[in-house]
């Protein structure tokens, strides 16, 4: 694959990071912002500080500051994926672009999302202990991290073994290894619980249900869309009418 083409394929992946960003705004928006709504509720009753002025009003959180936040970050895992896209293509199976793209996103979607958040999942205002956000935030991305490289692991050894096993039995022996490795990870990873006392079960599983339907329809939607780029980049159609080596027909005489 070129440079042109895959700078080609790095901007629709940004454009289709933007088109599935808007998608999963509107998720964030009208499941996600209620349940922050009545988190926040909660921290206020239970806070001993009163009278703190906001310095971004939650009237520009939940609107221009979500927007921003979930677009940019729409454009930026979409060039990403894009990239990864580039790699994977025509080295992890005999798939055409729009395959590949649907399994490069549905692969981003379970390592950098679903794996993590199984361990660590999202939690709304009110859930954890600010004295301890730097340690939360070093373990969430190391197991990002964990769980990207044991993919990556895990499909290098689903090639390895393919010659021996067969496609079949390689990716099952894979899954499972990659399977394996992940529960030893969240074994040997600490847990963190740092819900209060009295916070509502129901509002905190709304929530993280909340977060990970809008993580979901943000890949779906970048794949479906991408794939189609990819597709119309990648194996153009020929000019409707026309068809090599062949001639159009002629036109049958009138008497």
């Amino acid at each position: 694959m070129n440079s042109v083409s895959v700078r080609a394929l790095l901007v629709r992946g940004m454009l289709a990071g933007l088109a599935a960003g808007v998608l999963a705004l509107i998720v964030a928006y009208l499941l996600g912002e209620p349940q922050v709504d009545s988190a926040i509720a909660f921290e206020e009753a239970h806070s001993h500080e009163h009278g703190g002025e906001e310095a971004v009003s939650r009237t520009l959180q939940s609107t221009a500051g979500l927007a921003t936040g979930i677009l940019v970050y729409g454009v930026a895992l979409g060039g990403i994926a894009a990239l990864a896209f580039c790699v994977a293509l025509g080295r992890v199976g005999r798939f055409g672009p729009r395959a590949t793209a649907a399994l490069v996103s549905l692969g981003a979607l379970l390592t950098v999302y679903v794996v993590p958040f199984l361990k660590y999942p999202a939690n709304p205002p009110a859930v954890g202990d600010p004295d301890t956000i730097a340690k939360r935030t070093t373990l969430y991305f190391l197991m990002i991290a964990l769980s990207v490289l044991l993919a990556v692991g895990a499909v290098v050894l689903g090639k390895r073994l393919a010659p021996r096993l067969g496609a079949w039995y390689a990716t099952v022996a894979a899954a499972a290894g990659f399977v394996v490795a992940v529960g030893l990870a969240y074994a040997f990873l600490p847990a963190i619980n740092e819900v209060p006392e009295g916070f509502s079960a129901t509002l905190l599983w709304r929530f993280r249900l909340s977060a990970l339907a809008m993580q979901l329809l943000l890949w779906t939607g970048f794949g479906l869309v991408f794939g189609h780029f990819a597709e119309r980049l990648l194996t153009p159609r020929p000019a409707s009418g026309t068809r090599t080596g062949t001639a159009a027909p002629a036109a049958a005489p009138t008497s």
